[in-house]
């Protein structure tokens, strides 16, 4: 018995010294998946006047499930007072980015800096705002508005090439979002000093199909000669080209029609010769967002400006009728 205590000893030395080893290797492998932080971002959309918008919410959510984000979404239906509550509420909740489509430029020092005071980063989403301080938003995420006016009006110069004057109409965005403020100045800037073109009106439709339609019905019962309808997005193309062909005209060829966004709507009617010209704003910001969003979530820094890439389609391109659905 007492030959066989040692031998008892060190079996026991050995099994402690095992299970030790087992309990140093989990500590040092990865956390449990239960252990991990999943980010939380609050996402603010501005509302859904639009396919495009539909579209844009759309692939955030599909984003956020693909980058494993949990994701609170709210719509303000167009209403600025319900994106300061959303954001309040995203500040209640404890999220760890906030992610904002801010409706227009002005108003938001006040509940930005609520959110600063309780550690939360701010992404702007598609449009910018103006600010006071403009540290409090981490940085921005969407398209170049400016350039697309520039596009817009390098396609105007090309297609007018032997007009001797060019009258133009122009249906803009929201007024005091960035969109319709950088679409109309890049547009403008590029047509620079040439005094064949002439914007004989601009007027708002707010980025919808019903009152691009009411807008060019009365457009068309004020003025005689025009010869191009520039307008900031496609819903208010559509509309528009509802309303000239009510009036007995050919969209395309009686009026030159240049639109931006890039909806399904629009390149088949660019297929079909009833508009000239669609500058690219995709929607599609969700992984960009997402990205961002967890590099923030883990205190990173991110690029002050972030721009998708995007292109023109026009009827000058010789493959129009190979563009592949757009998806939205």
């Amino acid at each position: 018995m007492k030959k066989r205590l040692p031998a008892l000893l060190l079996a026991l030395a050995l099994v402690l010294g095992l299970v030790l080893l087992f309990f140093l290797l989990r500590r040092e492998g990865p956390a449990p998946v239960a252990d991990r932080h999943v980010p939380i971002v609050g996402f603010s959309q501005l509302g859904s006047e639009s396919g495009w918008r539909v579209g844009n919410s759309r692939d955030v959510i599909a984003a956020a499930q693909r980058a494993g984000v949990e994701l609170i979404y709210e719509n303000a239906g167009q209403k600025q007072e319900n994106q300061f509550n959303a954001i309040r509420s995203f500040i209640a909740y404890q999220v760890d980015v906030i992610a904002l489509a801010p409706i227009v430029e002005e108003g938001w020092d006040n509940v930005l800096r609520e959110a600063r005071e309780a550690g939360i980063p701010v992404l702007l989403s598609d449009r910018y705002i103006n600010i006071g301080d403009e540290s409090l938003f981490a940085g921005y995420v969407g398209s170049d508005f400016l350039e697309e006016g520039k596009a817009a009006a390098r396609f105007l110069m090309r297609k007018a090439a032997g007009m001797a004057r060019v009258n133009i109409v122009e249906i803009a965005g929201t007024e005091g979002s960035t969109p319709a403020k950088q679409r109309a100045s890049g547009f403008r800037d590029t047509l620079g000093a040439d005094e064949r073109f002439r914007i004989i009106h601009s007027v708002s439709g707010d980025f919808l199909r019903s009152k691009g339609k009411e807008n060019m019905r009365n457009i068309l019962a004020r003025f005689d000669e025009i010869d191009v309808l520039y307008s900031h997005n496609d819903a208010m193309t559509l509309g528009a080209i509802e309303a000239i062909e009510e009036a007995g005209l050919s969209p395309g060829q009686d009026i030159i029609i240049i639109t931006i966004d890039g909806e399904q709507g629009a390149i088949d009617l660019l297929k079909q010769g009833k508009i000239n010209c669609v500058v690219e704003c995709t929607p599609l910001l969700g992984d960009l967002i997402m990205d961002l969003a967890q590099r923030l979530a883990r205190g990173e820094d991110i690029p002050r400006v972030s721009h998708p890439k995007e292109r023109v389609f026009s009827e000058f391109d010789e493959d129009v009728q190979r563009i592949p659905p757009r998806g939205y």
